[in-house]
């Protein structure tokens, strides 16, 4: 199947439905944030490994949280209380962190120098932001990811001490609730987030979620003063 190439000049993206079967939309272009915003706006999001072209791709099926079926064990509520936890106080030592964490089957990391650049321009902007949890003082876990209307784009996580981006992930789906938030949108299907609740749903479904979620735009300020009582 031939996949188009995107034209620099424009921001348009072909339809994602018309992905090939593996679910990649399109290749080329930049990751210029107006690029990037419009791609999540549809339901699509960069992803490709250093040696190849920019990747833009939209899978079937897609795995969403929705708030309510996340599974907060036992012992995961009893490690959170060890962490301390903030949101947006250090974005890009978060981005960093995600991209040096090592990934099973996969060689080098996506995040490179142009997403981490992408992204802190959008964090600057408001969209995109990161939860982040600290044990004495340093930073040992967190997540980053960015909102579309009422979903959460989740993009990655990282931990240096066990339950860190678990309890993060935990802290971000208890605000999300507070705040009026639709569902996570989680991407590729990983065993690690179905554990936690996440579920495959098929294409046509995620982007009609997708469409009605980003018609409303959630008022609030993610500051380290909105933290709920954990």
């Amino acid at each position: 199947m031939h996949i188009p190439k995107l034209d620099k000049y424009t921001l348009d993206f072909p339809n994602p439905n018309d992905a090939n079967k593996e679910g990649i939309v399109a290749w080329g272009g930049d990751l210029n944030p107006s690029r990037v915003l419009k791609a999540y706006h549809s339901g699509i999001f960069p992803w490709n490994s250093p040696q190849d072209p920019i990747l833009w791709w939209s899978p079937n099926p897609r795995l969403i949280m929705e708030l309510s079926d996340f599974k907060l064990s036992r012992s995961l509520k009893k490690n959170m209380k060890k962490f301390i936890y903030k949101f947006d106080n250090n974005f890009r030592e978060v981005i960093t962190n995600c991209a040096k964490t090592p990934r099973h089957n996969q060689d080098g990391t996506w995040i490179q120098d142009d997403v981490i650049e992408s992204f802190e321009i959008l964090h600057n902007m408001g969209i995109a932001h990161s939860v982040e949890s600290y044990l004495d003082n340093k930073l040992v876990g967190g997540l980053y990811g960015l909102c579309v209307g009422k979903v959460f784009c989740g993009e990655s996580m990282f931990f240096h001490v066990d339950d860190a981006s678990k309890s993060a992930y935990a802290v971000l789906i208890k605000h999300l609730k507070k705040w009026g938030y639709d569902f996570v949108d989680c991407q590729v299907p990983t065993n690690h987030l179905k554990s936690l609740g996440a579920k495959e749903v098929d294409r046509n479904y995620f982007l009609q979620r997708l469409k009605n979620a980003k018609m409303d735009i959630i008022e609030h300020k993610w500051e380290i003063d909105n933290l709920i009582n954990i």
